[in-house]
C-alpha cells in the first residue's frame, strides 16, 4: 500500500494551523507571533507535500495574515511583498527566455558553443555541459534540458556503431551515463552564475531588500555566480569523466556533422533571432554595466538612474514593440506567448517574501537570533552546517519551497551571531541549487534519467562525491571571495 503524502498533507497542514491556534502561544512569543508560526507550518507542510500547487500555497498570508489582524500586516501590507521589484526583474528575465525560445536563438548558442568543442569524447561532453550551463544562465534548467537532452541523444545514437549493443560497450557506456549527467548537472549549476538564472537567487535577492535592505544587484551576483558556476562545472567535469565514468574513447569523426545537421536545420538567422539577440545582449551588458552607464548618464540627467528591474522591464516593452513586420503587425513577442511564462513562480516569490515580512514584523527572526548569540567563535562551523542542511534537504524538495522557508531562520541566525546576514544566506542559496544525488530532486535530473541511459544508484555514486566537493567549494567563496564583493 502506498501512502499518498498529497493527501496526508492536504489535511495535515490545516490541521496543524487549527491544533497550533488552540494551544496558547508561549510566554517567549507574543500572541501575533504564534499566529504566523501557525501559519508558516500551514504553508510548510502543504509546500514540503505539494498537497496543492505551490504558487496556491504561496497566496495564504494575503488571507490569513489581515484575518487575524496581526499588527502592522494589514491587507496592504501582506500583499505588497507581491509586487517586490525583484518579482518584476524575474518577470522581464522570463520574457527575455520566452523570446529566445520563440526564434531557437538558444539552440543556435548550444549548438555553436559544442561544435567549437571538437571531435574528442571528452571535448564533446565538455561542450555539452558549457553550452547547457550557459543557456540555463538565461533560461529555466528545465528548458534548457529539454533542450539539449534530444541533441545529446542524437550524438550518441550517430556515435554508437551498433546503439543496441550500447550496453555492452563499457567506453560508450560510460560516455553516454557523462553526457545525462553532464547535461543534467550543469543544467541546476549554469542557473547560480546570474540572479535570474534561478528562482532561488531570485528568492534571496528579494529577502535581502526585504528585510535587510541590502540590494544585491546583478553585477555583483554576477562577480560572485559565474565563477562558482565555472569551477563547479568543471570540477563535475572532472569527477565524471576522469574519475567515475571514465570512456577512453579518444576521437569521434561522425560527431561534428551530427552538430553541423543539426545548425543546417536551424539555416540562417531570421529576422526575429537578430532582434531577439540584440535585445537579450544589450540587456546583459546593461545589468553587467549598470553602475557605470548610471554614472555616465549621471553628467547630463541626474535624476534618471537605471535599476536591474527597470532594465529588465524596458527590454519586455522592447520585445513587444520593435517590429518584424509593422505592415502585418508581428512584432518580437506576441502576448499569446507569455502564457509559456511560469506565472505561479512569481506569486510563490511573494508569498515567500510576505511570510518573511511577518516572521520578521512579529519578532520570530530576532528570537532565532538571539539563540545564536553565543556562538560567534564558530561561526564557519555553522555555516558550513547550514549549507550542508540547504543541499540534502533540497534532494527530496523544492529548493525554492526550501530557501523560501530556510532563508528567513538562517538570517536570523546570522544576526544572532553578529555575522552579516549574506555570509550565511548566500552559501544556503548556492547550495539549494546543487542537488546532484536522486532523479526526483530537479527537472534536470528527472528529465536526464527519463532517458533510460541512468540507473539510481549512478546518479547517487556521482551526487554524494559531487555534494561534498560543492559543500566545499561554498565554503571557501563565503570565506575568501563574499567579503570582498559585497564589502563585508
Amino acid at each position: 500500500m502506498t501512502v499518498d503524502l498529497k493527501k496526508i498533507g492536504l489535511f495535515l497542514g490545516p490541521l496543524l494551523f487549527i491544533i497550533i491556534l488552540i494551544f496558547p502561544a508561549p510566554s517567549a512569543l507574543s500572541t501575533d507571533a504564534w499566529k504566523v508560526i501557525a501559519m508558516a507550518s500551514f504553508m510548510l507542510i502543504w509546500w514540503v507535500t505539494e498537497a496543492v500547487p505551490i504558487p496556491v500555497t504561496a497566496i495564504l498570508p494575503i488571507i490569513i495574515l489581515p484575518f487575524f489582524g496581526i499588527e502592522g500586516l494589514d491587507i496592504r501590507a501582506a500583499a505588497a511583498p507581491y509586487a517586490n521589484p525583484i518579482v518584476f526583474l524575474f518577470m522581464g528575465g522570463f520574457m527575455i527566455a520566452v523570446a529566445m525560445e520563440r526564434w531557437r536563438l538558444h539552440r543556435r548558442i548550444a549548438l555553436n558553443i559544442v561544435r567549437l568543442t571538437g571531435t574528442n569524447a571528452n571535448g564533446i561532453i565538455l561542450g555539452f555541459m558549457i553550452s547547457t550551463g550557459a543557456i540555463s544562465m538565461w533560461i529555466s534548467n528545465t528548458a534548457t534540458t529539454v533542450m539539449m537532452l534530444p541533441i545529446a541523444l542524437s550524438v550518441i545514437d550517430l556515435l554508437s556503431e551498433n546503439p543496441d549493443q550500447l550496453s555492452e560497450n563499457k567506453g560508450m557506456k560510460n560516455f553516454s551515463i557523462s553526457m545525462m549527467l553532464g547535461i543534467a548537472y550543469s543544467a541546476n549549476i549554469g542557473g547560480t552564475a546570474t540572479i535570474i538564472g534561478t528562482p532561488p537567487t531570485v528568492v534571496f535577492a528579494g529577502f535581502m531588500e526585504e528585510t535587510y535592505g541590502y540590494t544585491v544587484s546583478f553585477a555583483n551576483w554576477m562577480i560572485l555566480g559565474l565563477p562558482f558556476a565555472v569551477l563547479m562545472i568543471f570540477l563535475t567535469y572532472w569527477v565524471i569523466t576522469r574519475f567515475l565514468f571514465p570512456n577512453r574513447l579518444g576521437e569521434f569523426q561522425g560527431a561534428q556533422e551530427v552538430i553541423k545537421n543539426e545548425l543546417a536545420k536551424l539555416g540562417k538567422m531570421q529576422i526575429g533571432e537578430r532582434r531577439t539577440l540584440f535585445v537579450f545582449g544589450g540587456t546583459a551588458l546593461f545589468w553587467i554595466l549598470r553602475n557605470q552607464i548610471n554614472q555616465l548618464v549621471g553628467l547630463f540627467l541626474p535624476t534618471l538612474q537605471f535599476s536591474d528591474t527597470s532594465i529588465a522591464l524596458i527590454a519586455t516593452v522592447l520585445l513587444f514593440v520593435i517590429p518584424l513586420d509593422y505592415k502585418k503587425g508581428k512584432f518580437i513577442l506576441e502576448w499569446k506567448d507569455t502564457e509559456k511564462l511560469p506565472w505561479g513562480i512569481l506569486l510563490l516569490f511573494g508569498g515567500g517574501l510576505s511570510l518573511a515580512g511577518a516572521l520578521n514584523e512579529t519578532g520570530i527572526i530576532d528570537m532565532i537570533g538571539q539563540q545564536f548569540s553565543s556562538t560567534q567563535n564558530v561561526g564557519l562551523v555553522i555555516m558550513l552546517g547550514l549549507t550542508a542542511v540547504s543541499l540534502f534537504l533540497t534532494e527530496i524538495i523544492s529548493n525554492l519551497a526550501l530557501v523560501v522557508v530556510f532563508l528567513p531562520v538562517v538570517g536570523g541566525i546570522a544576526v544572532g551571531m553578529g555575522v552579516d546576514p549574506l555570509l550565511m544566506c548566500i552559501p544556503v542559496t548556492l547550495a539549494a541549487s546543487c542537488a546532484f544525488m536522486l532523479p526526483m530532486s530537479t527537472p534536470p535530473n528527472a528529465i536526464v534519467f527519463a532517458s533510460g541511459y541512468l540507473r539510481i544508484p549512478q546518479m547517487v555514486r556521482a551526487g554524494v562525491i559531487l555534494n561534498i566537493l560543492a559543500i566545499l567549494l561554498i565554503a571557501l567563496v563565503a570565506q575568501y571571495v563574499l567579503p570582498s564583493i559585497f564589502d563585508i
